[in-house]
């Protein structure tokens, strides 16, 4: 299988001063530095495109170098009818329509089974959510491409979990016209040819995804979470870290909204309401004396926890998966708690630590 050429190591500042269209001739005459300089400031953007398809982080990295890889067997014949980008992102979204449609990429099980019997949820989806958390850093990693004016939706809040969430009950095709229309902005006609369908076909998926999208996610009566990084922000992050860690449920509770919601994807299982959350948290999360320490991050735009288990027995703390915090005004809305421990290593944080580290 012939691959992209390593780098030979050429000076990329003087190439990067070069024209695309020169860079673009270079590679189809088998020059992969030049293919890389085309294509590489793409590449982020490219896999948050897949991330918000699949909903894995992992298999959005696996479909971007897919599509690269197509990319650059099939560099001899882009003609330059559209731009490279809309070209790399007809390859990437039909790669990500023929992964959902063979499912091989999903587990045949869940990935977590839980240590003790769940109670009975408010809410039990059919099937279960393989949707994984974003690492805020890569975000910031995207290139500065605007929106086109078709776009409804600014980047964070379109890898906001309620967002993606709600995305991964539309049907595939549905999803992809969605999110490159109103999440993109690419024309009709541009959308029509990335999918070998019509204007009139995009145009009705189109007003299919926008009504169900409506319907999952929260009303316009919702209060807006505060500002990133900002001090009100961080007082409630700062007052749920406490309350957590010191395993105090009722200081939980009265920091959520009283419609709040808990969900731990893979599981099919979604807890609504101060009652449940708390007997939740009482009988599984925070039972028997169960400890945490909570690091913080940022994921899908939102304030976000690497969770580490606390063992009485060792120094060591364990690897608890990601805890993500979906705010409205000044309470907690949703609690999002992502028990497989691969989330952790696109955040840097590592499977155990000790406790003097945690304790600091």
């Amino acid at each position: 299988m012939r691959g992209i050429p390593p780098a030979r190591g050429t000076d990329a500042a003087g190439r990067a001063r070069r024209a695309e269209g020169e860079l673009l001739g270079l590679a189809r005459g088998g020059d992969g530095e030049a293919f890389r300089e085309v294509v590489e400031p793409y590449r982020r953007e490219l896999q948050v495109h897949c991330y918000r398809i699949l909903g894995s982080i992992q298999d959005a990295e696996d479909l971007v170098q897919e599509t690269l890889l197509a990319a650059w067997r099939g560099i001899g014949g882009y003609e330059g009818r559209a731009s490279v980008r809309t070209w790399l992102y007809r390859i990437a979204t039909n790669r990500c329509l023929n992964a959902l449609r063979d499912g091989g990429r999903r587990p045949n099980d869940y990935a977590y089974r839980p240590e003790v019997s769940m109670p009975e949820p408010s809410h039990r989806r059919a099937e279960p959510s393989w949707l994984e958390p974003y690492p805020d850093a890569l975000l910031d990693e995207i290139a500065d491409h605007t929106p086109g004016p078709e776009a409804r939706y600014e980047v964070r809040e379109s890898v906001s979990l309620a967002f993606l969430t709600a995305l991964q009950e539309l049907p595939p095709k549905q999803r992809a016209v969605l999110v490159l229309r109103d999440v993109l902005g690419f024309r009709a006609v541009e959308v029509a040819n990335i999918l070998d369908t019509s204007e009139n076909a995009v145009t009705s998926a189109l007003k299919r995804a926008r009504g169900a999208l409506a319907r999952e996610l929260p009303g316009p009566d919702r209060e807006s979470a505060p500002l990133p990084d900002s001090p009100r922000e961080r007082r409630i992050v700062d007052d749920f870290a406490r309350a957590f860690q010191a395993g105090d449920v009722d200081a939980v509770v009265d920091l959520l909204t009283n419609d709040a919601r808990l969900t731990m994807p893979p599981l099919p299982l979604e807890y609504r309401g101060l009652d449940d959350v708390r007997h939740f948290l009482a009988t599984v999360a925070l039972r028997d004396g169960m400890r945490y320490v909570l690091f913080p991050t940022r994921a899908n735009g939102q304030p976000a926890f690497a969770a580490y288990l606390r063992d009485p027995r060792t120094p060591i703390l364990h690897a608890h998966g990601v805890l993500v915090l979906t705010l409205a005004g000044d309470r907690i809305a949703g609690l999002t708690r992502f028990h497989d421990n691969v989330t952790l290593s696109p955040f840097g944080f590592p499977r155990s630590l000790r406790a003097s580290i945690g304790s600091a």
